[in-house]
């Protein structure tokens, strides 16, 4: 029977999913975590492979000859080297558009919670401060609505336009900055340029890939543009962001806040420059973690599978 190596299982199943569907063609061999000094040996007898974080550079390719498949355990994909998987006919296939949903609605959750910092009003309703006010209502913060207000997005992919559609739902207008044109967009949909999307925008929501080309592209001169009262997001990549560059605004308060669920690397160092930055909301790459994310994940992962064994591979990017 072919083998299944799962080398870094525990981020898409922490114990409330399955992993018993792959044993109906395969035997399963499932590691929680693989440092980069183990990939070799937990693969080399090895059909079939899952990864999300675990690189497949060239050098380890080339000692995998029984390797067959690398499935990568999410839409990025930039953990394989996939030229070199081609060289070797290792098919690698991806997951694509699971988490759009949870992601637009971890990009929401940001938003209220810089602008109405809930969780703040609630600690201090429990230490007694609403029992103690004067008057029936009182607010630690101003609250803002978001009507009426203009929302940014570079990207205008799936989460993009998802994320687009929810702002609508709010009233707000929305720009929009994308590498290609996009026709029939909806009304209070604009396209513009990346510079007008960060000078225009109150909030800006950076959901594109990451290139080798786009690598820092907000840079001090884009976040230059902001106005003093913005909202910079990125549930991106965050390669994408000069991190220094949007610490050092952060930090002279010349934007208002940044709400970020990527960093450049994951898990950071503790000498970031975002980690204790003034108006930095940070959460650990959880957008696309919610159980129903993982569900569909963990489903396309083993289609994408079983539809390679069958010989009509799917979602193949190399």
């Amino acid at each position: 029977m072919k083998k299944l190596v799962v080398l870094d299982g525990f981020t898409l199943n922490p114990g409330d999913l399955s992993w018993k569907a792959f044993e109906d063609f395969c035997d399963v061999v499932i590691y929680e975590r693989t440092p980069s000094t183990l990939t070799l040996e937990r693969s080399i007898d090895a059909d079939y492979v899952f990864t999300n974080k675990v690189v497949f550079d060239a050098n380890t390719l080339a000692q995998l000859p029984k390797l067959k498949y690398i499935g990568v355990l999410a839409t990025g994909y930039n953990v394989v080297d996939f030229q070199a998987a081609k060289n070797h006919n290792i098919v690698v296939t991806n997951i694509p558009a699971y988490s759009t949903n949870s992601v637009a609605q971890l990009i929401f959750a940001h938003i209220f919670a810089h602008y109405n910092k809930i969780e703040k009003h609630s600690q201090h309703v429990h230490k007694g401060g609403w029992q103690s006010a004067i008057d029936f209502s009182y607010f630690l913060s101003p609250q803002t609505e978001l009507a009426g207000k203009i929302m940014g997005i570079i990207g205008y992919g799936k989460i993009g336009s998802t994320v687009a559609k929810i702002a609508l739902a709010f009233g707000m207008k929305v720009l929009i900055a994308n590498r290609s044109v996009k026709n029939n967009l909806p009304e209070n949909v604009t396209q513009v340029s990346i510079e007008e999307v960060f000078s225009a925008s109150d909030i800006v929501s950076i959901n594109c890939p990451l290139t080798e080309n786009n690598i820092g592209f907000v840079n001090h001169e884009l976040i230059g543009l902001m106005k003093p009262t913005a909202l910079l997001i990125n549930t991106g990549r965050g390669p994408l962001i000069n991190e220094a560059d949007l610490a050092a605004a952060l930090n002279k308060e010349t934007i208002a806040g940044a709400s970020l669920d990527v960093l450049s690397t994951e898990p950071p160092a503790m000498n970031n420059p975002l980690i204790g930055a003034k108006n930095c909301i940070i959460t650990p790459h959880i957008a696309w973690a919610t159980y129903e994310a993982r569900t569909r994940l963990m489903n396309i992962a083993y289609e994408n599978l079983k539809a390679f064994i069958n010989g009509t591979a799917q979602n193949v990017v190399s």
